[in-house]
Order: structure tokens, then sequence, then C-alpha cells
């Protein structure tokens, strides 16, 4: 209601206000719930997981040699017909180390072939990295300049693929595998994959 002493000018101005201050509210009701939504998502254990699109897809073709024999090279085929852990890593990686007790102690249940991909390394350090630490892959394959980790969606170690029997890939971890994700993430990705034979 207008008093004697408002203007058609002091009204325009102080609707100018009221709605600043309207849109300013559903500005910091929205910021705020969208701090909130950040806040909760910080708080999920996959936080930092990156969906790998190849989830469900057949497992990118490659032709790696041997880290112990390079002569001899590995494909997608000699890999076929039973499932398979890749674990990708590196001796210049850090984390590869904090994992790498919890991986060979899985490896010896022997309960799924277990695959090293040695990513943009020297040879003779990968050697001295697994006569140090111990050797749990049923065989390495050496990916030197890394171009056929490209195709993998891979972008550093460590990193774990389950691929199924038919060459599909089935699950995917970035970073170091614990205890905790191989019994709640990797084995039941695994007997999954092994029911849909």
């Amino acid at each position: 209601m207008n008093t004697p002493s408002d203007t058609p000018g002091q009204n325009k101005s102080r609707g100018a206000l009221v709605f600043a201050a309207v849109i300013i509210g559903l500005f910091f009701v929205g910021l705020m719930g969208l701090l909130a939504y950040g806040v909760k998502q910080s708080g999920r254990a996959d936080r930092e997981a990156l969906p790998s699109p190849l989830i469900g897809k057949p497992a990118p073709a490659f032709d790696l040699p041997l880290l112990h024999d390079p002569a001899t090279r590995i494909d997608n085929a000699d890999l076929a017909g039973a499932p398979y852990v890749m674990n990708v890593w590196g001796s210049w990686c850090p984390e590869c180390r904090v994992e790498h007790p919890v991986l060979t102690k899985f490896a010896l249940t022997k309960r799924v072939r277990f695959i090293g991909y040695n990513l943009k390394d020297e040879r003779g350090e990968a050697l001295r990295w697994l006569e140090q630490f111990g050797n749990p892959y049923m065989l390495v394959i050496a990916d030197e300049d890394g171009r056929a980790a490209i195709d993998w969606g891979i972008y550093g170690a460590p990193e774990t693929f389950l691929v199924d029997g038919k060459g599909v890939v089935r699950w995917k971890h970035v970073g170091a595998v614990t205890d905790e994700i191989i019994a709640n993430e990797l084995l039941p990705a695994l007997e999954k994959a092994e029911a849909q034979r």
C-alpha cells in the first residue's frame, strides 16, 4: 500500500530491491543445495572412481611382448577362454608397492588368472622390482611406450581390470586394491562373470 509520501520512482526502486533480494535468495539456496550434495558425495568410498566406458564391452585389442621374454608376444586371443584380472603397475609407482602384498595374497588363491601389465617402465627396472617385491603374476606383458594403454583408458598406475572368458571387460578399479575391494567388488564381479558363461 502506498503512503502519501511514496513517489512512483520510489515504488519502482523498492520493487527492484525486492526482486533482487528474491533472486539472491534463490541463488543462495541453490548454492547451499549444491554444496550439501558435494559433501554427501565426498563421503562415498568410490568418489574418485572414474566410470570406464569399457565396462560391458570387448577388451581393446593388444599385441605386447612378455616382460621376461620380449621375443614372445601376447595378444587378446592368448588370454581368451577364461576370466583374468589384469593389474597395471610400474616400478616408478609408489601406490603399486602399497597394493602389491594384497595382490600377492590374492594371486596365491589361484581363484583367477592374474596378469601383470607393466606400464612405461624400463625392462631392467621392472625385473628388479619384481625380484625385490615378488612376482604374483602368471605372466607380465610390457607396454614400454604406453601406446596400448590409451585404448584401455589407462592413465596411470595402479589400475586393475577384470576381463571375462569371452574377452569382455567386467570391472575396473583405479588406485590401490585393498582386501575390502577384492572382497566387496572384484570377487562379486568375478562370480557374476563366471555365471554368465
